[in-house]
C-alpha cells in the first residue's frame, strides 16, 4: 500500500511480520538511487543527499531498514543481511524499477554488497560509505573481535552505549544528536538483533570482484574497525572503483561533510548512471 504526500510517495510493504517503510520522490522515469542507512540510524541520515540528487535529475528512495525507525516489528530472528537485502528488493518492486543504483552506509553498505553479489543484474552502480568489504579475506583475530562485540554490547548499559556510539559516529554535534535520537528508537533487544546480523557479514570469496561501478568512501577520521586501513586494498581489487576520503568526517561521513560527499556522488552518478537515461 502507498500514500502520496505532496511529491513524496510513502511505500509500505509487509514482509515476515514487519511493516517496511520507504519514501520515494523524483521523476518516475529517472534512474532510481536507493539510499540505505547504517545500523541504528534511519532514513533521515540521507536528508542532505535527497535534494542534490533530485536537482541532478534522479529519482530517490530512502527507507527505514527492518527494525529501524518505523519499520517494525523486527520479525522472527535471527536477522540476516540477506533478509534486509530482500526487503529492499520488495520495496523497489513497489515502484517498478528493474535496475537501480544502491548507496549504503555501514550496515546499509553491507546490504548493498549483498544485493550486488546475489542480484548483480538489478544493480547499475554501487556506493559505499564507511564499511569493509564483506567478500575480502578477514583474519581470525578480526573475526573474533567482531563476533565477540555482541557479548560486550549485551553487557553494556544501553544509555551509555548510545552516547559513546553517537560520539564515535560523527564530528558534528547536530549529527551526534540525531544519531543518539535514532538509536533510542531501537530497544536494546532490537539493537542486539541488528548487531548480531552485523557480526555475521564477512563472507570471504577468493577471486571475487565487484565488476559494477563502485564509489568507495569513508571519513578521514573514521576509526571504526578496519575500514580506513582496508579501503585502499579494496579499491585496488575492484576494476571500476573510485576511492574518495571525505575530509572532516567520521563514520557518518555523508552527514559530517555533505557538500564534499554530494559533489563526489553526483559526479560518480553522472558518469555511470546518467540522469538523462531512463531506468
Amino acid at each position: 500500500m502507498s500514500d502520496v504526500i505532496g511529491q513524496v510517495r510513502e511505500v509500505v510493504v509487509e514482509r515476515s511480520g514487519c511493516f517496511l517503510h520507504a519514501w520515494v520522490c523524483g521523476p518516475e522515469m529517472a534512474p532510481l538511487v536507493v539510499l540505505l542507512h547504517g545500523a541504528t540510524m534511519d532514513h533521515r541520515m540521507f536528508g542532505t543527499q535527497v535534494g542534490p540528487l533530485l536537482e541532478a535529475g534522479y529519482r530517490v528512495m530512502t527507507m527505514d531498514l527492518r527494525g529501524h525507525g518505523v519499520s517494525k516489528p523486527i520479525g522472527p530472528g535471527p536477522l540476516q543481511v540477506t533478509d534486509l537485502a530482500d526487503d529492499v528488493l520488495a520495496l523497489v518492486g513497489e515502484v517498478t524499477a528493474d535496475r537501480f543504483v544502491v548507496v549504503g552506509q555501514s550496515l546499509g553498505a553491507y546490504v548493498a554488497q549483498d544485493l550486488v553479489l546475489r542480484y548483480p543484474q538489478r544493480i547499475l552502480a554501487l556506493g559505499i560509505i564507511g564499511a569493509t568489504c564483506t567478500t575480502a579475506p578477514i583474519s581470525r583475530a578480526e573475526l573474533f573481535l567482531l563476533r565477540s562485540s555482541l557479548l560486550w554490547f549485551r553487557l553494556w548499559p544501553y544509555g551509555h552505549l548510545q552516547g559513546l556510539m553517537a560520539t564515535s559516529l560523527a564530528l558534528s554535534p547536530g549529527v551526534r544528536a540525531y544519531a543518539r535520537e535514532a538509536m533510542s528508537a531501537l530497544s536494546k533487544q532490537e539493537f542486539l538483533a541488528v548487531w548480531d546480523a552485523v557480526t555475521r557479514v564477512p563472507r570471504p570469496r577468493p577471486g571475487y570482484r565487484i565488476e559494477h561501478p563502485l564509489l568507495l568512501t569513508h571519513g578521514d577520521e573514521d576509526r571504526t574497525g578496519t575500514i580506513a586501513r582496508s579501503a585502499p586494498a579494496w579499491a585496488a581489487r575492484d576494476p571500476q572503483a573510485r576511492y574518495e576520503i571525505v575530509p572532516d568526517a567520521r563514520h557518518n561521513a555523508n552527514q559530517d561533510n555533505p557538500a564534499f560527499f554530494n559533489r563526489v556522488l553526483v559526479e560518480f552518478l553522472a558518469e555511470h548512471a546518467p540522469a538523462g537515461k531512463t531506468r
